[in-house]
């Protein structure tokens, strides 16, 4: 059996739900029930959530075989652009992470990624060594102060493996970050600089309270806040700017080096769609239908766009 996201589910003809946004990735689970105990996640050791929850999407089970047929119709083939493993850390998850990617292999030419938690630079060499494309392994804080408050283990630790994962296997390596557990906007873009300079790619989340979790009660981080957030990820990491352009105050960010009318003209839409590898979009990891979205799953309409600028350019303290 094989956890897939409900759109992805939707995609491969294994259910028939509505969907306002198809997912251009092949979202998949292995493992169940963490043996870590990050505050926010549905599958923490501790977590009270449903075990098919994974942030607000949910994960039905599907059998081996009907999963592949799925994954190799014509209908999906014409909409997927990648697949990509979400690995749980239960006792024998990456092991059968593997299994799983040489199913895949054997049935598509997509590129695979795999969201994990390798403990050593062997377990990312055998990862690619599979032909995975790249190798997430996420940090999610911004600090090990926040981390140490947020998730289980060494910020330190990971964050040593992650770099030297990059040294060693460049343009392979990925990381994910959540704007909203704590830190500046400050901390989080000198964060996302340091990423990008070591040849790590960003995929960038919005807090997500979920039911069960420890932080179930924090709210997500204010769009004005995370809109910022995505501009300054968006510069750095097509080299139209760096943390160095930028300006702070109290943390905050207040100037881009770049006029906000010029940046708008320049870049349109593009900062606040769904960040992470080519092909990703995600809908709906970290939205409410009907609300303004965090993460669009593609192109902004004229309208969302002036929307998403207008955060940009409210002064604190003003709307």
């Amino acid at each position: 059996m094989i956890r897939c996201s409900i759109g992805t589910a939707k995609v491969l003809g294994l259910k028939k739900v509505k969907v306002d946004a198809l997912p251009t990735t092949a979202y998949l689970m292995v493992g169940e029930r963490c043996h870590y105990n990050c505050a926010f996640c549905a599958q923490a050791r501790e977590s009270s959530s449903r075990a098919d929850l994974l942030s607000r999407v949910s994960w039905p089970k599907f059998q081996r075989e009907s999963f592949l047929q799925g994954l190799v119709h014509p209908d999906a083939q014409a909409v997927l652009q990648r697949i990509c493993f979400q690995v749980v850390q239960d006792k024998g998850a990456l092991e059968e992470t593997k299994e799983w990617v040489k199913s895949v292999k054997d049935k598509t030419n997509l590129p695979i990624c795999v969201s994990a938690g390798p403990r050593t630079l062997e377990e990312v060499k055998e990862l690619l060594d599979l032909g995975v494309e790249h190798v997430s392994i996420a940090l999610d804080a911004a600090t090990p102060e926040i981390y140490e408050q947020s998730k289980d283990g060494s910020w330190k630790k990971r964050f040593e493996l992650l770099n030297q994962s990059a040294k060693k296997f460049p343009g392979h390596m990925t990381t994910h970050l959540i704007v909203g557990l704590g830190e500046t906007e400050e901390e989080m873009i000198r964060l996302l600089q340091t990423m990008y300079d070591k040849g790590i790619s960003v995929a960038l989340f919005a807090f997500t309270p979920i039911k069960g979790t420890r932080m179930e009660g924090i709210k997500q981080p204010d769009m004005s806040q995370y809109r910022r957030v995505q501009v300054a990820h968006d510069l750095i990491r097509t080299g139209l700017a760096s943390v160095d352009y930028f300006r702070f105050q109290d943390g905050q960010i207040t100037d881009f080096g770049i006029p906000v009318d010029e940046l708008q003209e320049r870049r349109g839409g593009e900062p606040f769609q769904t960040s992470g590898c080519s092909g990703c979009n995600r809908p709906y990891y970290n939205e409410t239908p009907g609300e303004e979205l965090y993460n669009y799953p593609k192109s902004l309409t004229s309208e969302e766009v002036e929307a998403a600028w207008a955060h940009i350019r409210r002064v604190r303290g003003t709307a």
